[in-house]
């Protein structure tokens, strides 16, 4: 993101396991803050209201075992064989996690609609719909497609970094773990913030911007992924 994991990624080139090794670490850390990984995630979390605080670090964490796995897997066949998914299917994965994104947009702007952040209102809504998406289960399923999607710039940035494939392959194995830790953790201060009395207090205001900001970003994603307008570098 803005050149910084490029910036990361070259502190290993000639290095010593060790760097590579504490590099990797750094770039897993970093890349749960990529702005898709945070509009879906305060989405998420925002949506479950006052549940936030009990839910958001178990849904970080499967969210993020399901894009580590996604990460490894999709990844190692970059490294060991320069094998990669078809074009197609890396702008489907992609487009899958826009769609996720406007969805999660969405489903906040109609909870904040209906007073769902209302303090002062007992809403009881039916929580069949709300098990899909926010069960262990649903959250790995969105990190493997998250995973899928960006399994290609991580090969090839990896690859590029590190001439050695036995410590390449090292590498995207610790970068996958410490994405999902640092998932979690990001998912857990969503969720701590959003439970604290003063942001409950506040957040029936916060919900149509936070909302607003995510479905813009959405469909700018979704954009971006069919190559019309580019990332950001």
């Amino acid at each position: 993101m803005f050149g910084l994991d490029d910036a990361i990624a070259h502190l290993s080139s000639g290095a010593s396991v060790t760097v590579v090794i504490f590099v990797a670490v750094l770039l897993g850390l970093r890349h749960a803050t990529d702005p898709d990984h945070i509009a879906a995630v305060s989405t998420l979390v925002a949506s479950g209201g006052e549940r936030a605080s009990r839910a958001a670090a178990r849904l970080g964490a499967f969210w993020g075992l399901g894009h580590a796995l996604a990460l490894v897997l999709f990844g190692l066949p970059i490294l060991l064989f320069q094998q990669f998914l078809p074009e197609r299917v890396q702008q489907g994965a992609e487009t899958a996690v826009a769609a996720l994104i406007v969805f999660l947009s969405l489903r906040l702007l109609v909870r904040w609609r209906h007073g769902y952040f209302n303090l002062h209102a007992h809403i009881h809504e039916d929580e069949a719909h709300d098990h899909a998406v926010r069960t262990p289960l649903g959250a790995f399923g969105i990190g493997l497609v998250h995973g899928i999607g960006g399994s290609a710039g991580v090969g090839v940035l990896i690859l590029a970094a590190i001439p050695s494939t036995t410590v390449a392959c090292v590498a995207l194995v610790v970068l996958a773990l410490f994405t999902a830790v640092s998932m979690t953790i990001v998912t857990t201060g969503f969720g701590l913030t959003l439970s604290s009395a003063r942001v409950a207090a506040a957040f029936n205001g916060i919900a149509p911007l936070l909302g607003v900001a995510s479905l813009a970003f959405g469909f700018w994603y979704a954009v971006a992924a069919w190559g019309l307008i580019a990332y950001p570098l």
